[in-house]
């Protein structure tokens, strides 16, 4: 074969072996990849409500979803093995129920975790269940499409250890939370009192959590001038002192929890129970059926809110449907004082 021949069959080959290639490559995909956008903290004066599975979504009026911002079902429990499996939602109708409510009002929706302390402390010592716990929390706030979850572990404490663990455990969780674009909040101690529960808190936890519902409430003889009253305008103040002076809490993280129901000396009754019994709601104190109750009425509830808004970024109440449906509610109190409109 001569040598212009040989040259011309090596360029048929070498063409066809070129598009045999580019046949049998791969095609590139050329789907963009799918980009969470970064979490935003959600800076604004929240008003937070607790809505117990005990209790019927129906107490509830429906206009009363417009006087808050955020909504916590109460509650989704741990395994009390401490694996950091969950338990089954109670009354899981009544979930769906309130959270349809709160949707349809705009309402930021979310579980509460809550469970014994020393459950909290067996999970939080662990790195394994704490990663279970995580993964299940999350997982669970995916699937029913919550905006967040709220952590009621009451309480973690510097006496046990499980102070350090807790940090670790809101570092877990608010980090996985967070790349889903779903917030993390807190119930915590009112702090007033000195101890290791008040020391439990510790400002290293607090670049992890979104805000913080502290239950300013349950210290009758706190104020010894109005000692029936479980839930005084000085104990607000001075767990404010604790949180914002002492720990350095971020004013923006900072909600002021307030009571929805009344206490005596044995027992408590609600809000709703007391003005139903004729008594006078403006004032603190009231004689049901021969028994006196220390309670928030609407002058200190407003005068909470008015705290609230100087000082921290939010108020919390505990719960919902203690609370009237009549002109006199206590929730209706707080927005009038901060001229929100409903």
């Amino acid at each position: 074969m001569k040598l212009k021949e040989l040259l011309y069959l090596s360029s048929l080959i070498l063409i066809c072996f070129g598009a045999c290639k580019k046949d049998d490559a791969t095609p590139v995909d050329q789907t963009p990849p799918i980009v969470t956008p970064p979490y935003v903290a959600d800076n604004s004066f929240k008003i937070v409500a607790y809505m117990p599975s005990y209790k019927d979504p129906s107490t509830v009026a429906d206009f009363k979803y417009k006087m808050i911002t955020h909504l916590f079902y109460a509650f989704l429990n741990p395994n009390p093995i401490g694996d950091g499996s969950l338990m089954g939602l109670s009354q899981q109708p009544r979930f769906f129920a309130v959270q349809q409510k709160a949707k349809a009002n705009n309402v930021k929706f979310g579980i509460s975790i809550s469970g014994t302390s020393s459950i909290f402390v067996t999970i939080a010592a662990s790195a394994t269940a704490r990663t279970t716990f995580v993964n299940n929390i999350v997982t669970f706030a995916r699937n029913n499409n919550l905006d967040g979850v709220d952590m009621d572990w009451e309480y973690p404490s510097t006496t046990n250890g499980s102070a350090d663990n807790f940090i670790l455990l809101m570092k877990e969780l608010s980090e996985a939370l967070h790349k889903n674009n779903k917030f993390l909040s807190a119930a915590v101690t009112p702090g007033v009192y000195a101890g290791g529960i008040k020391d439990g808190i510790k400002p290293e936890v607090f670049p992890y959590v979104d805000f913080f519902n502290i239950m300013q409430y349950d210290g009758p003889n706190y104020d010894t001038a109005e000692p029936l009253n479980h839930a005084s305008y000085k104990m607000s103040v001075k767990s404010l002192d604790v949180y914002l002076i002492e720990k350095n809490l971020p004013k923006v993280k900072a909600i002021v929890g307030i009571p929805l129901y009344g206490r005596s000396t044995t027992s408590s009754l609600a809000y709703r129970d007391i003005e139903a019994a004729g008594a006078d709601v403006t004032l603190n104190l009231a004689t049901v059926n021969g028994v006196e109750y220390g309670f928030n009425g609407t002058s200190l509830v407003k005068q909470k809110a008015q705290l609230a808004k100087d000082r921290a970024n939010g108020i919390m109440f505990w719960e919902f449907s203690h609370d009237s449906n009549t002109a006199n509610s206590l929730i209706k109190a707080a927005n009038d004082q901060l001229g929100r409109a409903y």
